[in-house]
């Protein structure tokens, strides 16, 4: 009976040290992370709430380099375009950070978003901070907010991100149009390919 009383406690031991987990960013769950302060590549501080517009907020992961990033430049920059000009805040997170020097990784984005003519935030995930709270995996993967800051869609830009010109479905655009119109998103959820979001 001893011995029996001793695993229990042991157990116990166990699962009390085990880290809590993270539950899944479902649609309809609230902004994570949002007074966390964020370091935008043009050097301003910032935060998800600070960035989210009246009808709400896209963020995307994304990062300045990888196949997947290069084949999405042009889709990246219209969707972002659209959001801002219909009211939506816009921030891409750079989560590939870990591990580097912050100034360089810093520099690289200044460059990067020079390049691409970004108006909008790019902000440097330390320590994948973000990645883990929202679940992203990939890059370039989506996640937009209603005027509530309730999540109404996740997942991939279009049905194609490896070939622009493959496109028959735009997920994220459709998922625009139907939270302006004040509808329930019709597809909230798809699959996001592209580079891994690597955690050191």
């Amino acid at each position: 009976m001893r011995n029996v009383y001793c695993l229990l406690i042991l157990y116990s031991w166990l699962v009390a040290m085990q880290p809590a987990l993270t539950p899944p960013l479902e649609i309809g769950a609230p902004l994570p992370k949002g007074d966390v302060v964020l370091q935008d590549f043009s050097g301003k501080e910032i935060t998800l709430n600070k960035a989210r517009l009246n009808n709400g907020l896209l963020v995307i992961f994304s990062g300045n380099t990888c196949p997947y990033i290069e084949r999405n430049q042009a889709r990246t920059q219209e969707i972002c375009k659209y959001a801002l000009s219909n009211n939506i805040g816009v921030v891409l997170i750079n989560s590939n950070t870990a591990g580097a020097d912050e100034k360089a990784v810093l520099a690289a984005m200044k460059t990067y978003a020079t390049g691409q003519q970004y108006n909008w935030y790019y902000v440097a995930d330390k320590k994948t901070e973000l990645a883990d709270a929202f679940e992203a995996s990939h890059m370039p993967e989506c996640y937009l907010f209603n005027q509530q800051a309730k999540l109404v869609y996740k997942g991939a830009i279009d049905d194609s991100p490896g070939n622009a010109e493959a496109v028959k479905m735009r997920h994220l655009n459709n998922a625009i149009n139907d939270l302006l119109a004040g509808k329930a998103v019709r597809v909230n959820s798809t699959t996001a390919l592209g580079c891994n979001i690597k955690r050191f």
